[in-house]
């Protein structure tokens, strides 16, 4: 079973992803950490170094790696995956275990407040400009997301009760 989680970061996949994948003995495969292994190289330096197209080209290949070679697993995406060339498609083709986990902007900015060091996209961006930010990011995405098979509502929600949902709704 294929089960692909997409939203914007800081939606909680790599968390929900891996008590998931611990809870139905799955593996947990987070894609930008594949990517990273796979280029021997961080995100940030591959922008750096080769460019975005590189990275989008790679992310799309190593995308469709995961979703051909692999069963049984878990696949966490990074925020702007879904929302660049095919890879949206890729994923629909591959599973209908497709969850977009939804936060509000509010949602976000809470979660990414704490960790803006950690998310290079957002690390200095002055926190009166997030919501702007994380707002207009979102409206570009959010029709990529929409595109999932299950939205999951998760502000408030504790984690377990996510990966319970999730759970249920698999086919």
């Amino acid at each position: 079973m294929k089960i692909v989680l997409v939203g914007y970061m800081g939606s909680g996949k790599s968390t929900i992803g891996k008590m998931l994948a611990k809870k139905l003995k799955f593996g947990f495969i987070d894609l930008d950490d594949y990517i990273e292994s796979s280029e021997n190289s961080s995100i940030p330096a591959i922008f750096e170094k080769k460019g975005e197209i590189y990275f989008r080209k790679k992310e799309f290949e190593y995308l469709n790696d995961i979703l051909k070679d692999k069963d049984d697993f878990i696949l966490s995406t990074g925020g702007g995956t879904p929302c660049y060339g095919e890879n949206m498609n890729a994923i629909l083709e591959a599973t209908s275990n497709v969850f977009y986990l939804k936060v509000s902007i509010n949602g976000l900015i809470e979660r990414l407040t704490l960790e803006k060091e950690e998310r290079p996209i957002i690390a200095n961006i002055p926190n009166e400009e997030l919501p702007e930010f994380i707002g207009k990011h979102l409206f570009e995405r959010v029709y990529f997301y929409s595109k999932a098979v299950h939205t999951l509502f998760c502000d408030n929600k504790d984690v377990n009760v996510l990966v319970d949902e999730i759970e249920t709704l698999l086919v």
